[in-house]
């Protein structure tokens, strides 16, 4: 008798292990190109022209990651020896290697909790250059949107500008991660353009919820997005026939933003199903988004995601939490896998 083969694991690891749909292949396969370091790639120019438009920005440059776009926006606003504030557990503070302090030459602030922080909190950390010298001047406020260690909470556009005001009024720039952006335009029902208009950059991913392999635009004025097109290069972000990623992204602005909400609809079920289960600690408002948070009760994050490993692919995530991210590659019937494996696991 023939064995039925294994299936394998349901990865909630992250949304970036999500595959280009065929449509998006096709699109690729078909792309027009040219060399964009001389700006003579159309679909990349295209693309470009659409992130900015969408952004209620005036430019756009396509680049590599959302990793290099951030360093990029610090290289553009800051001089070496400048301070950044963030929010409490901001990427650009803990998962981009370093790349503040050797890349862009700048230190960071952390303030706030979950991602968000109080004009009051920006006001009372903010270092204005003085004679004497002695503090790093702010020169840059960097919010992201949505936050990840904050479980995927999304920030809104009003509470973005009231940062912004706050920053501006001090001759401080403020930029926006958004690598999950998209998230907070469906979570919310806002358009992206109310967060663009109130700051002076932002960047947001491709490669995530939305699908293409590769790829962040990085959007703010024509003059600032020039200046950035220079710490580019210098980055080694410079690419020559990428219309054919450029598509991908061009696909996925056009196809797969609004499924978005059916991430956010099973990351829902996924907490409601955990939050039964004995032994799991879950806050059910701490579900914003694509992201769920959750911590075990009777063995460490990792004893755990190594037990579940064969049925479900999770991530030890700080804190003494496991991360589980839904995405576009996964479905109901993957979702209910999940939570049986989870649920037996935890009720054995």
């Amino acid at each position: 008798m023939t064995q039925a083969t294994p299936l394998a694991p349901v990865d909630l690891r992250s949304d970036t292990l999500t595959l280009p749909s065929l449509g998006m292949r096709e699109a690729m396969a078909s792309a027009e190109v040219g060399d964009d370091v001389f700006g003579e790639d159309p679909t990349v120019n295209t693309l470009q022209e659409r992130a900015a438009h969408l952004m209620g920005m005036e430019a756009g440059l396509f680049v590599p990651s959302g990793t290099m776009a951030n360093q990029i926006a610090m290289l553009t606003h800051c001089r070496r020896g400048d301070e950044v504030i963030v929010g409490w557990g901001a990427h650009s503070f803990l998962y981009e290697s370093g790349g503040g302090a050797v890349l862009a030459g700048v230190q960071f602030q952390q303030v706030g909790d979950h991602g968000y922080f109080s004009p009051y909190e920006l006001k009372a950390a903010i270092h204005s250059e003085d004679p004497s010298g002695h503090c790093a001047p702010t020169t840059l406020m960097m919010i992201e949107n949505t936050h990840n260690r904050g479980g995927g909470k999304w920030i809104s556009p009003e509470q973005v500008a009231e940062l912004s005001v706050t920053a501006g009024n001090a001759g401080v720039k403020t930029h926006i991660d958004g690598a999950r952006l998209w998230n907070a335009v469906v979570a919310s029902g806002r358009a992206a353009s109310d967060w663009g208009e109130r700051v002076d950059s932002l960047t947001f991913c491709l490669s995530k919820g939305l699908g293409a392999p590769i790829g962040s635009v990085l959007c703010g004025t024509e003059e600032w997005i020039q200046r950035a097109h220079r710490y580019r290069k210098m980055l080694g972000g410079g690419m020559r026939q990428a219309g054919i990623i450029a598509a991908a992204g061009l696909y996925a602005l056009e196809n797969h933003v609004e499924d978005l909400a059916e991430d956010h609809r099973r990351a829902r079920d996924l907490a409601e199903a955990l939050d039964a289960c004995p032994n799991i600690d879950i806050d059910l408002d701490q579900v914003h988004s694509n992201i769920v948070l959750f911590t075990p009760l009777n063995a460490s994050p990792q004893e755990v995601c190594e037990a579940l490993s064969s049925k479900v692919r999770v991530l030890p995530f700080g804190a003494g939490q496991i991360r589980a991210v839904l995405h576009r590659d996964i479905s109901d019937d993957d979702l209910q896998r999940v939570i049986e494996s989870v649920t037996e696991h935890f009720s054995s």
